[in-house]
Order: structure tokens, then sequence, then C-alpha cells
């Protein structure tokens, strides 16, 4: 057996085209009007901002591949760039001028922030962000109306996953879902989506005992621990469906060895498994794309 594998490249690549076309009749239908006070709701291109506080080599290559993506499919993009030591209240400050700001559909803070931010500031700075412009689905708000599956947009990694998956027309309903992690990005707003979709979730964690035995049982195994190769082949059950959300670089103060590579051994795995995604090149890329969908839907919302 070799597992066929869950391109979220090609897809993303589709999405995009797709939102091209949205954004192309969204200008056309703004160079139409007439009103200069309608012109003023809205900015004439859709328009994502990200909030970078210092200097993350990591934090900035994501940034980048974001802005290239907006950049193909006509949308604007803006950097907003603070020091390092911007505090909590300059921090707030400038998430309430994006708040208030009509020519952008939607923000977001990149994590992870430098050292001084505790975890209280972390839950402090996601609540002051508008939940219409929430576009990372990380606000109070927007985490119960995904609870009630009623979300006005999804996690940008949990949604791509849960799109990639359909369109690779994969059962979900009633299948067994392992979820290796449970942060608040991915891992747990992961588990509610595939509940929504009728799955039965299961969640391991740093502290579980028996992750082997569990991952066995796994229809479904996403993984997003962080942890290079921790899902080997002797771990999943033949035909099951495995999704690598992790990105591990090795030997990263080694220039010439920054390979990277995924949280499931992807070579020994893909021998058993019925699906597969690659790292780089399957959850990466529709993480990026569903942020534009994200922002779309944001602009939509009254």
């Amino acid at each position: 057996m070799t597992a066929q594998i869950l391109d979220g490249k090609t897809l993303a690549a589709t999405i995009k085209k797709e939102i091209k076309q949205q954004i192309s009749a969204i200008m056309a239908e703004k160079s139409e009007e007439k009103s200069e006070e309608k012109s003023a709701e809205k900015s004439a291109v859709p328009c994502i901002a990200v909030v970078q506080v210092g200097n993350d080599p990591a934090s900035s290559v994501y940034i980048a591949q974001k802005e290239k993506a907006c950049l193909e499919v006509g949308m604007q993009f803006r950097k907003v760039a603070l020091p390092a030591d911007t505090t909590l209240q300059a921090l707030l400050a400038q998430i309430n001028s994006l708040n208030n700001d009509n020519t952008v559909d939607g923000f977001i803070v990149q994590f992870p922030l430098p050292s001084h931010f505790s975890q209280k500031d972390v839950s402090v700075i996601l609540a002051a962000v508008s939940p219409k412009k929430d576009i990372d689905c990380l606000h109070p708000h927007n985490i119960g109306l995904i609870m009630d599956g009623t979300a006005n947009f999804l996690p940008c990694t949990p949604g791509g996953i849960v799109r990639l998956l359909q369109h690779y027309d994969i059962p979900i309903a009633g299948k067994h879902c392992v979820i290796i992690g449970r942060s608040r990005i991915v891992g747990k707003p992961m588990g509610i989506l595939m509940l929504n979709q009728h799955a039965t979730v299961t969640y391991c964690h740093s502290k579980t005992t028996n992750i082997t035995e569990i991952c066995q049982q796994a229809d479904i195994l996403i993984s997003a621990a962080g942890v290079p190769r921790l899902v080997t082949a002797n771990m999943i059950k033949p035909g099951s469906v495995l999704v690598d959300v992790g990105i591990n670089r090795i030997e990263p103060n080694n220039p010439a060895n920054r390979k990277i590579c995924g949280d499931i051994d992807f070579d020994e795995c893909a021998k058993k498994a019925a699906y597969i995604t690659k790292v780089p090149g399957g959850v990466g890329p529709m993480t990026v794309v569903m942020l534009m969908v994200n922002t779309l839907q944001a602009r939509s919302i009254v």
C-alpha cells in the first residue's frame, strides 16, 4: 500500500483562483458606486493586516508567505511592525486602531509574542480584537460560535484541514479522529470542528500515557505536537488518514542542514496509511489561503 497524498498546495491554488475572481467582482462593484459615503464604508480592495511585535525569524517567514499569497490574488496586505519592547497598552492601542479602521477587513496578531507578554496578556490581546475582524478565529466570542456550530468563519489551520479532507471525499462522520496536541490555535478547535462533522474525537498530549495504543485506533490521525517524527508506522492503523500539522526544523543552527520535517514519519507511515499530507505542501498552504477566505467572509459581516 502506498498512501495517496493530500495535496494542500494544489487545492490552495484552486481556492486562490476563486478568491481572485471574487476580488475582481468586488472591485467592479465598487467602481460602479457613485456615493462617496458608500465608498468610504469599505476599501475598494479587501485588506488583511498583520501585527508583528519584534522580529522573530520564523514569524517573519510566515508573514512573508501571507503577503505573497495576498498579492497573488489581488488582496491588499498591511504589515504593522512594532518594536520588541512594545508594551501591552501600546499593542492594545494598535489593535483598537485596526478595529476601527474601515479600510482593514480583517487582521491578526502574529504569535509568538516577545517573552515579556504573559499568558494572561495573550488572553487580553485576543479578546481585544473585534470578533468581526478576528480572521484567526481566536476571540472568545468566535470560539463560542464554533462550539455552537454557527461560526462566521473557522480557525485557519483546522478549517483548512476539514476542507482538505472534504475535497478528497474522505468520510468524517462516525470515524474515530485522534488529535495529538491541545493548543488554542490548532488542537482544541480542531477537535470541535471534527465533532461538528460527527466524528468521535480523542485528544492526546504530553501527559497522555498510552499514546501509541490510542493512535492505533485512529481512522483519522491529526498531529499538531511540534515533535519531529513523533508518529511512527507502528502507531497507526492500516488504511488510516494522516494529517501532519508539524513544521519542525532539524538542526536549525546548522546552515548546511536546515531541513524541515513534520510530526509524522512520512516515508514509513506512507507505506501503511491510505492518505497522508506532506510537509511542506500539505496543511501549510491551506492555512494561508483560509486566512484570505476568512477575510472575504469578515468583509460581509455587518
